[in-house]
């Protein structure tokens, strides 16, 4: 074969780590990748979370500890990051359920579906911040 011929055709190849920050991933993939973050995230802090509401369900007392620690900045940032993997993951997970069900598994419409998902996560979030945060 000449040469030629080998270089007009294209060429797939796996990326490596040291093209990670020249690679761009489109926004169905950046959904994706944040839908099993979200996931793992509940997964791994759903024991802690199960075990501080056991505790504050205890007593008064110890529910008026726990609110107080509630009420720490770094908490609610914590609860706030919980609330974001909750409300993502759940609306990333009905997109995935409609993709399993082969609805919108082109490319423009994956795209779109991507927006949609942002679209209702990102300001529910807002609205679980500003609520935690005593704006209203």
């Amino acid at each position: 074969m000449s040469d030629s011929l080998k270089t007009s055709k294209k060429q797939f190849r796996n990326i490596n780590i040291t093209d990670l920050g020249h690679y761009r991933l489109p926004l169905a993939g950046i959904l994706s990748i944040l839908h099993r973050v979200s996931g793992a995230l509940m997964f791994v802090l759903l024991p802690f979370i199960l075990l501080l509401l056991d505790k504050s369900l205890l007593s008064e007392t110890s529910f008026e500890h726990f609110k107080g620690i509630a009420s720490h900045w770094f908490v609610k940032l914590i609860i706030l990051a919980l609330a974001w993997a909750y409300l993502h993951h759940f609306c990333a997970g009905i997109r995935h359920l409609l993709m399993d069900v082969h609805v919108g598994l082109d490319k423009n419409t994956a795209k779109k579906s991507a927006v949609i998902v942002f679209a209702f996560s990102l300001p529910l979030t807002a609205l679980v911040a500003l609520k935690l945060f005593g704006a209203f």
